[in-house]
Parts: C-alpha cells; sequence; structure tokens
C-alpha cells in the first residue's frame, strides 16, 4: 500500500509538472496534437500507477518524450506557416458575408441546427445577423455580427471616455496585501481610517478590499457565523 502511495504521489507531481510546461490552455482551447498528448499521458501515468510489477521509469520515459515532442511541435508551429497548418489546421468559413458555407459545414460534419446552437451560446440568435462565422482551429466558434447590429460604443458617439484599469486587491479575506499598498502609493494608516468608516478595526474583518483606478475604494466585510465567536 505504501509503495502504491508513493508511485501515485511521484506521478502526479510529474503530470502537473508536466501539464505547467505544455502551457495554460484549458480543455477546450487545445489543438488537437496537444489534446491527443494529454490524453496519452494520462493514461502512461496510470498504467505503473496501478500495476507495480512495472517498473516507475517505464512510465516516466515515455511521458517525458511525449512532453519532448509537445515542446518540438510547438516551436515548429510558431516558426514556419506551413507547419503550423500542416500541425494545427486552419479555421473554416462557416458564414461568409451573411452566406452559410454549406460545403465546408458537410466538410466539418457540422450540421445546422449545431450551428445555429453555437450562434444562440454567443447570444445571437437570429442568423441573419451574422456577417462571418469562423470555426477556429480549437473548435471554437468565432462571430462577427453585421455592422448594423452590433452595439452602439463611445467611439461611434463621438464621446470621451476616462481610462479604466485594473482594480487592486488590498485586503483578500482578511489577509493585508502590503506590496498592493505600496503600488498605489498609500500606507496602512489610511487603510485603518478607511475601514473605520465602515465600523471595521482589523484586516480579519474585511473579505475583500479593492482600490479601483479613480480611488474608489470597495470594500466588503465578512458575515459574522451564528453561533461563533
Amino acid at each position: 500500500m505504501l509503495i502504491l502511495t508513493v508511485r501515485a504521489v511521484i506521478l502526479y507531481f510529474l503530470v502537473v509538472l508536466i501539464v505547467r510546461l505544455m502551457g495554460k490552455h484549458q480543455i477546450g482551447q487545445l489543438q488537437p496534437y496537444e489534446l491527443v498528448i494529454t490524453i496519452m499521458i494520462s493514461e502512461l501515468a496510470a498504467v505503473p500507477m496501478q500495476d507495480t510489477d512495472i517498473p516507475l521509469i517505464n512510465g516516466i520515459v515515455p511521458i517525458l518524450t511525449l512532453l519532448f515532442l509537445q515542446i518540438s511541435l510547438s516551436f515548429l508551429s510558431l516558426k514556419s506557416e506551413a507547419a503550423q497548418r500542416l500541425i494545427c489546421g486552419g479555421p473554416s468559413i462557416l458564414i461568409e458575408n451573411g452566406k452559410i458555407n454549406e460545403y465546408e459545414l458537410t466538410r466539418l460534419r457540422f450540421n445546422l441546427n449545431d450551428l445555429l446552437e453555437q450562434l444562440r451560446l454567443k447570444d445571437v440568435p437570429n442568423i441573419a445577423d451574422v456577417e462571418y462565422a469562423i470555426m477556429e482551429t480549437s473548435g471554437k466558434l468565432s462571430v462577427i455580427t453585421k455592422s448594423q447590429r452590433r452595439a452602439v460604443s463611445p467611439e461611434d458617439l463621438q464621446l470621451e471616455t476616462g481610462y479604466e484599469g485594473m482594480p487592486i486587491s488590498l485586503i483578500v479575506d482578511g489577509v493585508l496585501k502590503k506590496d498592493n499598498l505600496s503600488r498605489v502609493k498609500l500606507d496602512e494608516n489610511w487603510l485603518k481610517n478607511e475601514l473605520e468608516k465602515f465600523g471595521l478595526k482589523k484586516w480579519q474583518d474585511v473579505f475583500l478590499a479593492s482600490l479601483d483606478t479613480t480611488g474608489k475604494l470597495f470594500l466588503q466585510p465578512k458575515k459574522k457565523r451564528s453561533g461563533l465567536k
């Protein structure tokens, strides 16, 4: 039992490390070759984990080989457009200039109901509003609506807008983020004074405190649990 536990822990950390080295992609964003390699790695890790008669190295070596193969293919696709199209394929235009491309739908074995479903998921229930629909190499559908159906932007109305950056977290779940506080050139005394306006005295009483680029402080105190002191 101890041997099984040790082997499982070793393989777990090895697979986690390899997945990190492969890049930060979600399953739905993987290219076909990346998905195949991910499935093969999981299978190779499971075999020596279950069967103690198989040396652990027999699982580690093939996993590292697949990692090398994945990195090599990724590097090759970055350097060569022809290799990228060969390895990953290319995007397919399903709707072009408002017209459905029946040939591409047939070639991809993507029926009309599937297309309509994907458009609804993109908040485009009416296919007549679509100028272009492109099936990307990751399997995701990109939708470009007709110009008269797009939401009006401030630029369309010739309105000046202020800069909007990312808010900075100052307290997260009762923990003070001193580095973030220094980044906005504020100190703990200022933050304590702000907390007192909300009737709070300790960092531990705050669930989240963040500061936006306009200097407005968002603060949410922790909920007091009934029956607990």
